[in-house]
């Protein structure tokens, strides 16, 4: 069965976050979120913003 685009994202997130070595906790205070949504994110309930996204790749 294919991703839903919130899985897919999901996927990205976490890979993006692995690579640049944070944590969830690391990763939300580099960007500007709170952990719960970094958490959110990873498990595909919910999906990044692009600015997030773009934010994330500063």
């Amino acid at each position: 069965m294919p991703k839903t685009e919130n899985e897919d994202s999901a996927w990205k997130v976490g890979e993006l976050r692995s690579k640049l070595g944070l944590n969830q906790e690391q990763f939300a205070a580099k960007i500007g979120v709170t952990i719960s949504t970094v958490n959110r994110w990873e498990s595909g309930k919910s999906k990044p913003s692009p600015l997030a996204i773009r934010t994330s790749l500063m």
